[in-house]
């Protein structure tokens, strides 16, 4: 059986703050945990919060097109782009929100890398095994409404690859690949909601089968040469 429960009692987090030992003096953990972390943190505590000028209307443009590798599509204020992670998201992931007037969060440089700092320090003072999880919120190109996606994860398959095996009905599988971050990110969000200040998720029952060495940018993020879409 999967449980999700939210990690409350966080402090708020700066810049040079260690979030492992954050969140094992907030909770105990368990060998085969999957720790989910919203973007924010990671950036705060990585120096990823930058000044905006919130009286210059630019401002907001000017930072989105600084952390975007191509811009797709634009509407008013909304810019869709490709960021120099391969993500193709609104504004480059550039946020105002949960962060102080004035100011502008962008994602980690590198939040694979970033799962990974995160999944070593927590082992090395545990002594537990447990999978990292960034996650972050996407809008989907043909669908209303948000939901929270991996940007970057160690300890964990990003996507578990099901082809060769068969169905219910005995079928040979020919195309399914299950992007499981995606899906344990979604889940943890129903237990950390947009506005509680609940940032870190524990998600327990995950399949052990799972657990392997994997990266969102080397297995989720599609080649854009393989890209219909772009």
């Amino acid at each position: 059986m999967i449980s999700v429960f939210p990690v409350e009692g966080l402090p708020e987090v700066h810049a040079g703050d260690k979030i492992a030992d954050l969140v094992l003096q907030a909770v105990r953990l368990e060998d085969g945990d999957v720790v989910v972390i919203t973007q924010k943190i990671v950036s705060k505590a990585e120096g990823r919060v930058v000044p905006i000028d919130p009286a210059d209307p630019q401002a907001r443009r000017r930072l989105v097109l600084s952390e975007s590798v191509r811009v797709l599509r634009e509407r008013d204020e909304l810019i869709i782009s490709e960021t120099r992670h391969g993500f193709v998201c609104a504004n480059a992931g550039v946020d105002l929100s949960n962060v102080g007037h004035g100011q502008a969060a962008l994602l980690p440089v590198d939040a694979d890398r970033s799962a990974r700092h995160i999944r070593d320090a927590l082992r090395a003072r545990s002594g537990l095994e447990v999978a990292v999880i960034i996650s972050d919120t996407f809008g989907r190109a043909w669908r209303h409404g948000l939901t929270d996606v991996a940007i970057g994860c160690a300890g964990i398959a990003a996507v578990v690859d099901l082809r060769g095996t068969t169905d219910a009905t005995g079928r040979e599988l020919a195309a399914t690949e299950v992007c499981v971050v995606d899906e344990i990110a979604s889940a943890a969000e129903l237990a950390k909601g947009k506005a509680t200040g609940v940032p870190v998720v524990i998600v327990r029952g995950i399949d052990p089968n799972w657990f392997r060495e994997s990266s969102v940018k080397a297995e989720i993020v599609r080649p854009y040469a393989g890209d219909l879409f772009r």
